[in-house]
């Protein structure tokens, strides 16, 4: 069992609290919720990987699970905490390695243009063992685009990440919406990715309730196989994270990444 000691969690709360002094937010799925603008970071060198750097996993179907999945199997002892990338690298980097030193690994959903301006971070969440994937080019509302806005909203975040890691990422969600339309799942499918990553549990973290009521949240509705929604970009949701983990670890699930938890 994992052990969150009183120094540990404080140090936690303590960064979060610092964070959040810092003002800088990410926009969550939610409709009505505007996209802060981040502070720009200089591109690396090259868009392409590393030459020593592994291609990341490329997307694959799961026979029986349905177009949009929503939870994996529920006779499993396991969760997927999936991320919804954007915001101030600085928090993603301590989501990522708070959940790595509680032995959790988790599931992003990538902005395009979070990873022109932070390219370094694709290849941190892959070398930690997390998913990465897709969450369209500007977080925009995809499913109310037309056809061509649509499918460039894909297929750019998409370019992105193969510059990046060598695949298009794992999955695909999109947003401003927790489920595709019919145009947007079928662009997705065209664009090679079988399935849509939807959630069954949502932390509600991008609305700010603080640390307490994002981990309320999440534990009124987990049980095994769950698919939860979270953001980066958020203090509130670093502070929850140790709590939340140490519950889910008391409970006997394990977060482990979506592809674990379908595979």
């Amino acid at each position: 069992m994992v052990r969150v000691t009183t120094t540990n969690r404080r140090d936690v709360l303590r960064a979060g609290a610092g964070l959040a002094a810092g003002g800088a937010l990410a926009a969550g799925c939610g409709a009505g919720h505007a996209a802060p603008s981040p502070t720009p970071a200089a591109p690396s060198p090259s868009g392409r990987p590393a030459a020593s750097a592994k291609a990341a996993p490329a997307p694959h179907a799961y026979p029986g699970q349905p177009a949009q999945i929503t939870h994996g199997p529920r006779t499993r002892s396991q969760v997927a905490l999936t991320f919804h990338g954007q915001g101030d690298p600085v928090i993603a980097h301590s989501l990522l390695t708070t959940a790595e030193q509680h032995g959790a690994r988790l599931t992003v959903l990538a902005v395009g243009t979070w990873l022109d301006e932070h390219p370094d971070i694709a290849r941190r969440i892959l070398d930690g063992g997390h998913d990465l994937g897709n969450h369209t080019q500007r977080h925009i509302s995809v499913n109310d685009l037309p056809e061509a806005g649509a499918r460039k909203e894909i297929t750019d975040c998409a370019d992105r990440l193969k510059r990046l890691t060598g695949s298009i990422g794992t999955w695909f969600r999109p947003s401003r919406s927790p489920t595709a339309s019919p145009l947007v799942a079928r662009l997705a499918r065209t664009a090679g990715y079988p399935h849509v990553l939807s959630y069954d549990v949502d932390s509600l973290d991008y609305t700010r309730p603080g640390a307490a009521a994002v981990t309320r949240n999440v534990l009124a509705d987990v049980r095994g196989g769950s698919v939860v929604s979270l953001h980066f970009g958020y203090p509130d949701t670093v502070a929850a994270l140790p709590a939340l983990l140490h519950e889910l670890d008391r409970r006997g699930l394990r977060a482990v990444t979506t592809t674990e938890l379908l595979s």
